[in-house]
């Protein structure tokens, strides 16, 4: 089996989504979409595989928006493209934070901005626990999806929806992969400022991702398990 994790630039890797994957036998491959010399003009020609060699894709997050077409370029209507013929398919689709945005788009719904950036370990209100709990979890993100007829949000903050599924797939709006190191990477790459410009303290960030981490990563693997068992096993 084999699981693609379309990572949209250099600083997000899978994490204990990835791991939670191995752990299940699968193959876990990576497309770099944005490369990092790439990261401040990520206007780039991507190439993206067959979605019909994988069993599983799972596009990931990304600090850029889904229309922001004049700044990002075609590669994010590509991904749209990718990620509707994956579906239509079969093929399973977990929806991370800007790659459940896509996953929307995909599906006939579109990607607006929120009423407000919504950072941080959040705790949602979810009416299927045995698939996404409560969380915490770490959101770090300024847009919302606006789902399709027919597709309905399980999971949601006061700022956003948090969850949907539609067939084999599950679209995300919070961050199950995130790690301390990761949070550094994009601190790093941006985030310290952006942080600080809502008024957030970049230092009590880092201490309280520290302070989650272990129960998040026990989190992240649960959710995946639960994926696999009871979405990417539906019917098509």
């Amino acid at each position: 089996m084999r699981v693609l994790f379309v990572q949209q630039d250099h600083v997000s890797p899978t994490g204990p989504v990835g791991d939670a994957f191995a752990d299940r036998g699968f193959d876990v491959q990576e497309l770099l979409v944005v490369p990092e010399e790439h990261f401040h003009a990520p206007a780039v020609t991507a190439d993206f595989p067959d979605p019909l060699h994988y069993d599983v894709i799972v596009p990931m997050g990304a600090p850029w928006s889904v229309y922001d077409h004049d700044r990002i370029g075609t590669w994010v209507r590509d991904e749209i493209d990718f990620l509707r013929t994956a579906h239509g398919a079969g093929v399973p689709v977990l929806g991370i934070c800007f790659g459940g945005q896509v996953l929307a788009a995909a599906l006939g719904g579109a990607v607006i901005p929120a009423d407000r950036p919504e950072v941080g370990w959040t705790t949602v209100q979810t009416s299927r626990p045995d698939l996404v709990e409560a969380g915490p979890w770490f959101q770090w993100h300024g847009d919302r999806w606006v789902l399709p007829e027919g597709v309905e949000a399980f999971a949601r903050t006061a700022v956003a929806e948090q969850a949907f599924t539609a067939g084999r797939s599950l679209g995300l709006q919070f961050h199950p992969e995130l790690t301390p190191a990761m949070l550094d990477g994009w601190l790093g790459n941006g985030g310290d400022q952006h942080a600080r410009d809502l008024g957030l303290d970049p230092d009590a960030l880092v201490r309280e991702t520290a302070a989650q981490a272990a129960a998040a990563e026990s989190r992240a693997r649960r959710l995946v398990g639960a994926f696999l068992d009871q979405v990417a096993t539906v019917p098509s």
